[in-house]
């Protein structure tokens, strides 16, 4: 057994620890392996270890594992997620390869998507970024008012299919203050379904390692790991997709 499928026994192991402790239903909590300046050689073994889903956070490096899994292991039949911030001229080649987008923040980069998604392709499954720290160095909706006109617009949108919400909270020690972030945000998606029934509104992108477990307590549908599968991340080196 490799080191990365050890990661992930042990992380999906705590993710079952935290669903019963919470009285939550088994397997109803995702594991998004983070990916971002991995090799595609260590995607391949968490894949072969029978992880599906993988979050990007850089527009060009994603699209080129996109490619390179799509072209070299199209069995495999891997989930892409977009889980960084997107600028508008990068819509484009967001729209073209990914199957989720977790961090759409305005109404400028929703139509973009929609404009720009292939007619060939699903609708484009998306989430709305919200602030719940209201920290001016992180980007997301922070006011409910502004969510749900993000919301009204999506959901005119054919080539976009609103989701739910995603979050990076404020990184505190406190279970308590983590829990009551993430609380927050479980409200607010409960009253974004409320306000527009028709739409499939079931999925919360949030925590991460250090706060997977209040994430969970709270509603999370999807956690979001990176180092406690791949390791400490390198950013000076390119990843290999050859």
């Amino acid at each position: 057994m490799s080191s990365i499928e050890q990661n992930i026994e042990q992380i999906s192991s705590q993710m079952r620890m935290a669903q019963q402790k919470c009285g939550r239903p088994m397997g109803s909590v995702q594991l998004l392996a983070v990916s971002k300046t991995k090799p595609t050689q260590a995607i391949l073994e968490a894949a072969v270890a029978g992880q599906v889903a993988f979050g990007e956070n850089y527009v060009q490096e994603g699209v080129d594992k996109v490619a390179y899994f799509s072209n070299r292991h199209p069995d495999l039949a891997l989930e892409w997620h977009f889980i960084g911030p997107i600028q508008s001229n990068k819509t484009r080649l967001v729209a073209e390869s990914f199957a989720w987008v977790h961090t759409i923040d305005r109404a400028k980069i929703a139509q973009r998507l929609n404009d720009q998604r292939p007619k060939d392709l699903p609708p484009l499954q998306v989430l709305i970024q919200v602030n719940t720290s209201s920290e001016d160095s992180k980007s997301g909706a922070c006011e409910e008012q502004e969510i749900f006109q993000l919301a009204e617009l999506i959901s005119s949108l054919p080539n976009l299919t609103l989701r739910g919400l995603m979050s990076i909270p404020a990184n505190v020690a406190s279970y308590d203050l983590q829990l009551a972030a993430f609380t927050h945000l479980a409200e607010l998606k409960e009253a974004l379904a409320k306000r527009f029934p028709n739409l499939p509104i079931d999925t919360l992108s949030m925590g991460m390692s250090g706060d997977m477990e209040a994430a969970i307590e709270a509603g999370s549908t999807m956690v979001r790991i990176g180092t406690a599968i791949f390791g400490a991340r390198d950013y000076k080196s390119k990843p290999q997709t050859k």
